[in-house]
């Protein structure tokens, strides 16, 4: 039987462990300063872990649970996700296998474009935000047509333009229209800037902001880590993108090519400060009030869980020490209830004595069991004549039990009047 404290302890780790579970979808909260777009504060951003994905990328299957990969695609565990490689004709692509539910996100991806020519390189690769996944097309790898929100990272101009390449474009479609390749999809995005982004010396990054039917802004780290650059910011009634999307990333290369990687993807539901409430943060209405962290209350459940938890095995244990005590009590008993089992003169030894049984006083103590007053006593016939409160001269039962074998309970006492 395990100590108390032993289970104590199994039964923390266990109600921690399932603490844990309850946010198995929900990696931690995340306080990155407040963010304002026009009318809108950003107090909190929850990361999503089913929209997030870092090194080694895959499990022991090669497969991941929550992400998707596959055409030309390939993983180096220790570094990134190749879409394409520095060879011509090369698409790949990777997709969420779940939909994204939150109605206003942040959205963060580490990417790299890199190869070894410094003049004719592309195509470039596409982040998509789209209704339907994984469907290979001619758009930078994914599928014409899209339904949904497209941003184009462009680093070969199929055509003269009046700004530079590399080029960022966002391009909104509602399924009904075809990208136009002859243009680079000039005049059909909704914002668009000129970076270059290639070959750089930090880890390039965009971030990508949407907050429902109000903002959606884009921004990108290139020239130094955590200095992000404005690209665009498309805002107005107007600003619409499917409700529960798949987030998607998808490059190409023709005659021109490059390596076409993504390193990280970091996924955020953003909290909105009038959006408050008892499920993640709450603020007074008078503003600099208390606030209240997401997730306090479930950890004020599992705190009580494990009081109670504490509370059950104590009980339990008491109850088990009482159990063992009426037992030895029981046990150091049943001299008294074999008492008188037999007569004195039994062939088989298991009466007689004043006391009788394994001891009138419990266990094997002075007065019981084979002591002097009971038990297998003088007149049982085991092998002798026992101890009895004064001797006496033996009758000749006796003596018959005396020339017994005592290799059983009046055995020889049987055996000795048989021979006699």
């Amino acid at each position: 039987m395990r100590s108390p404290l032993w289970w104590i302890g199994a039964g923390a780790l266990v109600l921690a462990a399932s603490a844990r579970k309850e946010d198995k979808l929900v990696s931690h909260v995340t306080d990155k300063g407040v963010q304002t777009f026009g009318d809108k504060t950003i107090e909190r951003t929850v990361q999503l872990r089913t929209h997030s994905l870092y090194a080694p990328y895959i499990d022991q299957d090669l497969q991941n649970r929550w992400w998707d990969f596959g055409a030309d695609a390939h993983i180096n565990t220790n570094k990134h996700i190749r879409l394409t490689r520095d060879k011509p004709s090369q698409m790949g692509w990777l997709w969420s296998r779940l939909p994204l539910t939150s109605g206003n996100w942040v959205i963060e991806v580490e990417f790299k474009v890199s190869g070894e020519s410094t003049n004719l390189f592309g195509d470039g690769l596409a982040m998509w935000i789209s209704k339907t996944r994984a469907e290979p097309g001619p758009v930078f790898g994914s599928v014409n047509n899209w339904d949904g929100f497209g941003l184009f990272l462009d680093t070969y101009a199929n055509s003269r333009h009046p700004y530079a390449f590399p080029r960022i474009t966002g391009i909104i479609n509602d399924g009904n229209t075809a990208y136009n390749f002859n243009t680079d999809g000039d005049k059909q995005g909704v914002g668009a800037c000129s970076l270059n982004f290639r070959r750089t010396n930090v880890a390039t990054k965009i971030k990508m902001t949407y907050i429902k039917d109000t903002i959606l802004d884009v921004k990108i780290q290139y020239k130094g880590w955590d200095e992000w650059t404005d690209c665009f910011r498309w805002e107005g009634p107007n600003v619409h993108l499917p409700p529960s999307p798949f987030i998607g990333f998808s490059a190409m290369t023709g005659d021109v090519h490059d390596n076409h990687d993504i390193v990280a993807v970091s996924t955020y539901s953003a909290i909105l400060s009038r959006d408050m409430d008892s499920g993640s943060v709450k603020t007074s209405s008078r503003g600099g009030g208390m606030k209240k962290k997401a997730g306090k209350s479930s950890w004020w459940w599992t705190i009580l869980k494990f009081i109670s938890f504490v509370a059950f095995v104590l009980v339990a244990y008491r109850a088990w020490l009482e159990y063992k005590r009426r037992g030895r009590a029981a046990f150091g008993g049943l001299g008294g209830m074999l008492d008188g089992a037999g007569s004195s003169k039994s062939r088989f030894g298991l009466g007689g004595g004043s006391s009788g049984g394994l001891g009138s006083s419990g266990g094997f103590g002075p007065t019981g069991g084979f002591g002097s007053s009971g038990g297998l006593g003088p007149t049982s016939g085991y092998g002798g004549y026992g101890g009895g409160p004064a001797p006496r001269a033996p009758s000749p039962y006796d003596r018959g039990a005396a020339m017994g074998s005592g290799m059983s309970l009046g055995g020889g006492g049987y055996s000795a009047n048989k021979r006699m």
